[in-house]
């Protein structure tokens, strides 16, 4: 019986050392898939982080080259103002030397004519001058920001 005995407790002890081999062997399986799935996912994570300060960058420069282009815009739109106002006083002033020379009433009523004339007519060039150069630095300053918006809007979009 004895010889039984040791045959069944051999075989219990074969068994449990086979199922603890097994078990380990399955938890050492997951350990590892789950520490290979931890480091994947901090790896994307680190990327998307990574894209997310390209993107960043990115956002800023545009911001930035927005911001330059507007005061290009606002300097032009300076200069003309200045070069405009120094016309105007000049036109002014020599309006106001041939009113003074002026023989007769007559003479004087189709000076200020003309130059009201002149004077609206330059305006309103000025005007449309002004007008076109507003319109061409809000395109600029708005240019380096819409083309990131659609540079994000494809990256989106291609996440997907």
């Amino acid at each position: 019986m004895e010889n039984g005995a040791e045959t069944v407790k051999a075989a219990a002890e074969q068994a449990t050392a086979a199922g603890a081999q097994a078990f380990k062997a399955t938890v050492d399986q997951a350990t590892a898939q789950g520490h290979q799935a931890f480091q994947d996912g901090v790896q994307r994570s680190l990327g998307a982080l990574g894209e997310i300060n390209v993107q960043g960058k990115r956002n800023l420069e545009a911001v930035v080259a927005s911001v330059t282009a507007a005061a290009r815009g606002a300097e032009a739109l300076g200069a003309q103002a200045m070069a405009y106002t120094k016309k105007a006083m000049e036109d002014q002033a020599e309006a106001a030397k041939a009113l003074t020379a002026a023989r007769s009433m007559q003479e004087m009523v189709e000076l200020q004519t003309g130059f009201a004339r002149t004077a609206v007519e330059g305006y309103m060039a000025e005007l449309n001058r002004a007008s076109e150069t507003l319109t061409a630095a809000v395109k600029d300053s708005f240019r380096p920001l819409s083309e990131r918006a659609t540079s994000v809007v494809e990256t989106l979009q291609t996440a997907r």
